[in-house]
């Protein structure tokens, strides 16, 4: 077993029944609970607390003061009929939470060999994070929310419970995805998502009002999203009108961006089945 901790700071504290190999990097006052497995490459930063039956494996990273509960499994070889054992990377951001149950795998050589998930973020019981998926900061996964490789997540997201994405998919900040839903293609920044299949259902304003947007900010987003998805024209052609409003703001800038971006998957839009 091998601690690597700075000089003069406070010792990890590791329950003498938990296992960490030889070559784990543990941080300043890190506690590790009763029957945890620590992995040889694994790094865990100053101030995390696993609180038992934790499984740490592969080149995974966890932040400062991340917390982890029984039965996580993090690091794991990904679900991918392709992997052959490389050496990829799961890399977690500091003050996350982690409930029991919960699962992270690391990334695929062929696309970048990370799966990064930032940081005051929460994953609820028995929630997923595949392979290669990119997780933002001030994310809330609620219980049983399957993420499938490749996924992306903007800065505060939040997913209902079993809400279920599909793989290349892309869910833009501050977006809403309701309990049970079916992802299946993109969700604009500030959307709000239902159903199964998923429907762009609005704009979740309470999420707005939550991270300090102001009212000309918030009429801005409603604007442009009744544009956007006016069924009279196609979506590509009411974003060129977007475009010439004269007074669009940053928040509407970050939705024309959204979509202007290359995606594997078609945009969620209010209408089932409709295609920009």
């Amino acid at each position: 077993m091998t601690i690597t901790a700075q000089a003069g700071l406070h010792p990890a504290r590791i329950h003498p029944s938990s296992i960490v190999e030889a070559g784990a990097e543990i941080g300043s006052n890190v506690e590790i609970g009763p029957f945890c497995h620590i992995g040889s490459k694994v790094k865990l930063g100053d101030n995390v607390r696993l609180m038992s039956h934790v499984v740490i494996d592969g080149n995974t990273t966890i932040g400062d003061g991340t917390v982890v509960f029984p039965n996580a499994v993090l690091g794991c070889a990904p679900q991918n009929i392709h992997y052959k054992g490389e050496d990829t990377e799961l890399i977690i951001g500091r003050s996350c939470t982690i409930r029991e149950g919960v699962t992270m795998h690391p990334g695929m050589p062929d696309f970048g060999g990370q799966t990064t998930v930032g940081d005051n973020s929460m994953f609820l019981a028995y929630s997923h994070v595949a392979h290669d998926c990119h997780v933002g900061d001030n994310v809330i996964l609620s219980n049983n929310v399957l993420l499938a490789g490749h996924v992306t997540i903007g800065d505060r997201v939040i997913m209902g419970g079993g809400a279920a994405v599909h793989q290349f998919t892309r869910i833009g900040h501050h977006a809403f995805i309701g309990g049970l839903a079916a992802v299946s293609n993109d969700v604009i920044p500030y959307g709000m998502l239902n159903g199964n299949p998923g429907v762009l259902m609005g704009l979740n304003i309470i999420g707005m009002q939550r991270s300090g947007f102001d009212r000309p900010a918030i009429h801005a987003v409603r604007r442009t999203f009744k544009m956007i998805f006016d069924p009279a024209t196609p979506i590509r052609e009411n974003i060129a009108r977007v475009r010439e409003q004269p007074d669009n703001n940053a928040a509407v800038m970050d939705i024309i961006g959204f979509i202007d971006a290359e995606s594997e998957r078609a945009l969620s839009s209010p209408a089932r089945g409709k295609r920009g």
